[in-house]
């Protein structure tokens, strides 16, 4: 992936996007979309830009220079788009699934994980990155997470 600092998002031949359950409570849906960043941040670590300094010469941590879309669905939709696009090559698909948020130690949540079947498992986001075209066909027409 070549990084392209100088071009607006929607330039870019790639996207990214969360969809994220609009039925959850705030923190919710706000701890789905972080753990969500963190983990496309490990699958696709040129994702983040360089850091830079202020006019102070205080440093501030690099960011994502792509940009990111977070959209609300309803979690039918949610497992819809996580099944469909996890099926299309050429895209980094990560969840977040309700087991994860009720675990308090990250080995019980990857024993609840291994004890669920793939239909019984509930999604309360999904990430997608890859090309624009692709990225879009799975979320478009979807709202903003308000």
């Amino acid at each position: 992936m070549e990084r392209r600092t100088d071009l607006p998002t929607k330039k870019l031949p790639v996207k990214w996007v969360m969809v994220v359950d609009r039925e959850l409570p705030a923190g919710l849906q706000a701890n789905a979309a972080a753990c969500l960043a963190a983990s496309v941040g490990h699958a696709v670590p040129a994702i983040v830009g360089p850091g830079g300094d202020d006019a102070s010469g205080e440093p501030h941590a690099g960011l994502p220079w792509i940009g990111c879309t977070v959209l609300a669905a309803p979690a039918a939709i949610v497992r819809r788009i996580r099944d469909d696009a996890a099926r299309e090559p050429g895209l980094v698909v990560t969840d977040m699934a309700d087991v994860a948020q009720r675990a308090r130690v990250y080995d019980d949540y990857l024993a609840q994980l291994a004890g669920t079947k793939t239909e019984d498992v509930t999604y309360f986001g999904v990430s997608l990155f890859g090309p624009r075209a692709a990225v879009e066909r799975h979320t478009a027409r979807l709202p903003l997470l308000r």
